[in-house]
């Protein structure tokens, strides 16, 4: 009897063999699921970890995470018997593939990884950029997540919040207020002016330095146009702006202001 009969594996082995891989890497991959949640978890709670902004902490466990998932890959791989020279070439040429294709994806995390550098905004800080405004969510390793005022979730490739303009309306420790007010050119504008500084005055939380401004700034054939100005702490700015749209409303109202027209000059 040939003696490779004895040394070459049946059929029946070989689906064994396979079997047993691909049970082994499917347990690799459950298992490796719930360790990448507990070491993220764990180090999350690590006491300078947590002390960072949550910005830069989520930023940071979120780049642990592909990293972990992509080890845990490659060791699921080896244990299907495929070599490591072969994982390595494969690698290679996908890497170069998938960075051919995804490029704009490689600039988003470029992109994240310079809002964690330069820093010009975090989470919890209101800011403009796109053409739209909002609370900063959380920045993730390819996008930047905003929640608007109305509650909307809008998501912004890291790459067009660093490449375009920004305006972030919560890093300043103090904001000011600017609105316009258009009366009649009959109107005695000295009167106006008085009674707006009266209204401004009036609120606890206008400051007093730098001090609150009413005066004629300027208008057109239809009308006069009375600036109102006064300085906020950033987080009073949208409480302060309604009082002062109802108080300074109703006030020229109640003197006989012909049509009090305003518009709002910043946001």
């Amino acid at each position: 009897m040939d003696l490779t009969t004895f040394l070459t594996p049946s059929f029946g082995d070989l689906i064994v063999l396979y079997c047993q891989k691909f049970v082994l890497a499917a347990v690799l991959l459950i298992a490796g699921y719930y360790g990448i949640q507990f070491i993220t978890c764990a180090i999350g709670r690590i006491p300078k970890i947590s002390a960072l902004e949550d910005t830069v902490r989520n930023y940071m466990l979120s780049a642990l995470r592909i990293i972990l998932w992509v080890l845990v890959g490659v060791i699921a791989i080896q244990i299907l018997g495929v070599p490591m020279a072969s994982i390595v070439t494969v690698l290679a040429s996908c890497g170069l593939a998938i960075g051919l294709a995804l490029q704009g994806a490689l600039s988003n995390v470029a992109g994240g990884v310079l809002l964690m550098i330069m820093r010009p905004i975090k989470a919890g800080e209101y800011v403009s950029t796109n053409g739209v405004e909002g609370t900063v969510k959380e920045i993730s390793l390819f996008s930047t997540t905003l929640v608007t005022v109305d509650n909307k979730r809008i998501t912004i490739p890291n790459a067009q919040v660093m490449n375009s303009t920004l305006t972030n309306f919560s890093r300043e420790e103090l904001r000011r207020v600017d609105i316009d007010f258009g009366v009649a050119k009959t109107e005695n504008t000295d009167e106006i002016s008085a009674l707006i500084l009266e209204a401004l005055k009036a609120n606890a939380k206008v400051l007093t330095d730098p001090a609150p401004f009413a005066r004629l700034t300027g208008g057109d054939e239809k009308q006069l146009t009375v600036t109102a100005r006064a300085w906020v702490k950033s987080a009073d700015y949208w409480d302060v702006y309604f009082d002062l749209f109802q108080n300074i409303c109703a006030a020229l109202a109640a003197k006989g202001v012909k049509a009090p027209a305003m518009r709002v000059l910043n946001k």
